[in-house]
């Protein structure tokens, strides 16, 4: 008596690529397992391609947020002084930063004084904002200190101010050149309030990834920022570094701890919370999509496979007439439709893969067949597309491309394996 193969043997291998190769004369199967690759092949590469962008994107709108501002800024609730307006000054900063600096986990705290100025250069105009700091304290901003575009010397800080990519070009300067920095809240007189007008050397240049930063921030060095924004004596707010931004929420607390109730502090996750919400919103919602188009490229097995069973209803019938059994028939047409979801698969996956690696030139020439501006830094915030390859994101797109494959090729591979040999038979 004759006995079925162990499961997945050579023999059903064999068999099912001999169906797998089925000629156009046998019902075009194989141009349906071409259509099928093909559609495994694009979803999946759009699927890995956009994970990649999405964590990229989300990677360098963080990495600039936290390469130039702070992680926590540390800010005081204010007072009534004695005119009958609220102060928020920090008039202990030194005391208030040298006690934050002291917790575990932080690595830089530095008083600040802020305002918004006009810049000024010959003709041109550029509204700004300055940030008032130490040149011990600038040196520990990565976007700033660590530009791989900067121009100038920052040891030279002290002697000049520091200015963004975006406001140098704006108002036309290099290093060496000065600008006017226009202040409305200037000199007292008896006849009111007259404008500051400054003058100072630019003896840096930086670009810290965001097209808003390098636009509008100028550094000033701490004790000119304090006389030029009549701030003698006092802080705007402290600008917290910690190890671990991500954990910026724990840290926090222990900052509030550590400060009491004298200030309140304000992250980088509440500054930006509502577009990384906003981003983890569409990334979701992108991801639905590309797999409800990645289980659209699955049916085509499905269509593929209904075909080939329709067309090898003989050799169905003879097969199980020699011994074979209903699950040796059903993995043979199971190892026709994974077939062709692994290799697309596995294709979709290199395209993605080299997508991601590539997409500087690729988005290159992109632009260049467009004419140029298909990215606008102010608009997006960012100067490129970028993207970044996790293992996890191509594990996904892996697990849920595969599993598709392989679920929805299961029914019409039951139905194969059980079609009655007689009914296959009666008209031969």
């Amino acid at each position: 008596m004759a006995t079925s193969p162990p499961p997945f043997s050579r023999f059903e291998w064999i068999i099912a690529w001999r169906y797998l190769r089925a000629r156009k004369a046998e019902g075009g199967v194989s141009v349906m397992t071409w259509i099928s690759f093909i559609g495994i092949t694009l979803a999946v590469f759009a699927l890995i391609a956009t994970l990649a962008v999405r964590s990229g994107f989300r990677s360098e709108f963080v990495g600039t947020i936290l390469g130039a501002n702070a992680h926590v800024t540390l800010y005081s609730y204010g007072e009534v002084n004695e005119a009958g307006v609220v102060d928020r000054t920090l008039k202990d900063y030194q005391a208030l930063a040298d006690q934050v600096a002291a917790v575990p986990g932080v690595i830089r705290a530095a008083p600040l004084v802020k305002g918004q100025v006009m810049a000024n250069r010959r003709q041109r105009n550029a509204g700004v904002q300055v940030f008032g700091i130490s040149a011990e304290d600038i040196k520990g901003i990565p976007g700033v200190a660590q530009s791989e575009e900067a121009i100038g010397d920052l040891s030279r800080f002290g002697q000049g101010i520091a200015v963004g990519s975006g406001v140098a070009r704006e108002l036309g300067v290099t290093v060496g050149d000065k600008i006017k920095l226009i202040s409305p809240n200037g000199v007292k007189t008896a006849f009111g309030t007259s404008p500051r007008v400054n003058a100072y050397e630019v003896v840096y240049i930086f670009t810290a990834g965001r097209w808003d930063i390098d636009r509008t921030r100028v550094y000033l060095p701490f004790a000119e920022a304090q006389s030029f924004f009549n701030r003698e004596g006092v802080a705007d707010e402290i600008e917290v570094m910690v190890e671990d931004p991500e954990n910026v929420d724990a840290m926090s607390i222990a900052v509030l701890q550590t400060v009491g109730s004298t200030a309140g502090i304000w992250t980088w996750r509440d500054a930006s919370g509502g577009f990384l919400r906003a981003l983890e919103v569409e990334d979701n919602v992108m991801f639905i999509i590309l797999s409800i188009l990645v289980l659209i490229a699955a049916m085509n097995i499905v269509s593929g496979l209904i075909m080939l069973v329709k067309n090898k209803g003989r050799d169905i019938g003879i097969l199980r007439t020699i011994g074979l059994s209903e699950g040796s028939v059903m993995r043979v047409f199971f190892i026709c439709g994974a077939f062709t979801g692994v290799l697309g698969t596995v294709c979709g996956v290199v395209l993605g893969c080299l997508f991601a690696l590539y997409i500087d030139p690729i988005f290159s020439f992109v632009n260049y067949l467009m004419g140029g501006g298909v990215w606008d830094p102010s608009i997006r915030g960012i100067y490129a597309l970028p993207a970044e390859l996790k293992l996890a994101d191509v594990l996904s797109a892996i697990a849920l491309s595969l599993g598709l494959s392989f679920f929805v090729t299961i029914f019409p591979a039951r139905r194969a394996a059980r079609l009655n040999p007689v009914e296959a038979l009666r008209y031969e």
